[in-house]
């Protein structure tokens, strides 16, 4: 067992990202003056988007799927990084309301609803564990922003999986 910035793991899982104790690389998080942060990947400029909640920054997303053998790792990092760039979203934008956080929510959606192809194409698909896990994730990310009477539909409204 390894560790790496308050993330333990074998040195495989932290190589991967899949480390106990973060939703991002491990390469990516750092701790300084009490502020968790990570680097979201997939930023437009590919620079430093900074994840400043730390209940954010020490959740590991998607945990389920990455322990389930049917759901390619590769394709459940992409998937990882769509709700760590919603949370980079939600930092930046802070929506004052439930109408602005579902925006966000939708958008991000609309993203899983195009990875559901590299899903098929890994043998694989977003059935029923995957549209629960994910949609546990998008309530944990309303939740973890202070939205607490946000509606685990609403947020992923847009679906098609």
């Amino acid at each position: 067992m390894q560790q790496h910035g308050g993330v333990r793991g074998t040195r495989q899982q932290l190589e991967d990202g899949r480390g106990v104790g973060h939703g991002a690389a491990p390469e990516a998080l750092s701790v300084g003056c009490g502020r968790i942060t990570g680097t979201v990947p997939g930023s437009k400029d590919g620079g430093f988007m900074p994840i400043s909640n730390q209940r954010v920054a020490a959740h590991r997303f998607l945990a389920g799927l990455y322990e389930d053998d049917y759901f390619p790792d590769r394709v459940v990092d992409r998937g990882r990084d769509i709700l760590l760039r919603l949370c980079a979203r939600v930092e930046a934008a802070r929506p004052g309301d439930l109408t602005a956080l579902y925006a966000l929510t939708h958008a991000a959606t609309e993203e899983f609803n195009a990875l559901e192809a590299a899903f098929e194409e890994a043998g694989s698909e977003i059935e029923t564990t995957a549209r629960e896990e994910i949609g546990e994730e998008f309530w944990f990310v309303a939740q973890a922003y202070g939205f607490a009477d946000a509606d685990p539909e609403e947020l992923i409204a847009p679906r098609e999986w």
